[in-house]
């Protein structure tokens, strides 16, 4: 983790820290979130469950939530009004890390061309920091789940985090970017080094009321990166200057099923 990484982190924790702190008003609420990240990268077959199970990190997250409709510094409830029951500001950094194989029909063992053991003999990895914001929607009222009117509460969510990606493409067969290691369209078409990007998230889930003061979260989230270089790969083949790479249609993106513990800050 490089020391712009390392800086973000530590301002994230400091605003968090200042907002529990002041006397503004409105209560707080911290968490930690983990679980499977599916990650669907140029790694791969469009389509393909092999594909789309093989190619699966684990990530983790640090949460915060703004909640409007308590009053930290009173101990009452804000006034009501619509906003204040039923939405929340959800800010978190997140860590995942994914391993990528070319799998799908392209590589069984049936296939003995050179393009298949070139396929084969290619590995990635990705490991990702994200840091950002998200608008949390909660159709039923937050202030009932909290006096534990009900014990499931669900929830939506969109957003935007800026994100860190840290790739590494290799191959079993040597050194990349060579017609006896490379497939045509990934010659010149990956990348070693480290680079930014932005991202929406979106996501839906449901809280559990463990007790007054903690909640069991499961939350299930589709973010897409404005980058197709989030997993070090982005073939492109030109043919009398046309991009014959029909596959590669949609940057990177990725499915991330987490459960969570949510603790409130009285």
């Amino acid at each position: 983790m490089n020391t712009r990484i390392l800086l973000l982190v530590f301002l994230f924790l400091a605003v968090a820290k200042q907002e529990v702190y002041s006397q503004l008003g409105f209560s707080h609420e911290i968490g930690i979130i983990t679980g499977p990240v599916a990650f669907y990268s140029d790694f791969g077959q469009r389509y393909d469950f092999e594909t789309n199970v093989g190619n699966v990190g684990y990530g983790v997250g640090l949460v915060h939530y703004i909640n409007f409709s308590y009053r930290a510094d009173c101990n009452c409830y804000t006034r009501d009004v619509y906003f204040n029951d039923h939405f929340k500001i959800r800010s978190e950094i997140d860590y995942h890390v994914t391993n990528f194989d070319h799998l799908g029909k392209w590589v069984d063992p049936d296939r003995t061309s050179p393009t298949a053991d070139q396929l084969r003999a290619m590995k990635g990895k990705s490991k990702v920091f994200d840091i950002g914001a998200q608008l949390e929607y909660f159709p039923l009222s937050i202030r009932d789940f909290a006096a534990g009117a009900y014990k499931l509460a669900p929830f939506g969510s969109v957003g935007v985090h800026w994100v860190s990606f840290d790739p590494e493409i290799t191959s079993e067969l040597g050194p990349l970017n060579t017609p006896l290691t490379t497939p045509p369209k990934y010659i010149n078409s990956f990348q070693q080094e480290g680079d930014s990007t932005w991202s929406i998230v979106m996501s839906a889930g449901v809280r559990y009321k463990l007790s007054p003061l903690s909640d069991l979260m499961m939350d299930a989230r589709w973010q897409y990166y404005f980058s197709n270089w989030v997993d070090g790969l982005n073939p492109s083949f030109e043919n009398n200057g046309v991009v014959e790479v029909p596959e590669n249609k949609a940057n990177d993106w990725i499915f991330w099923l987490n459960v969570g513990y949510i603790y409130y800050l009285d």
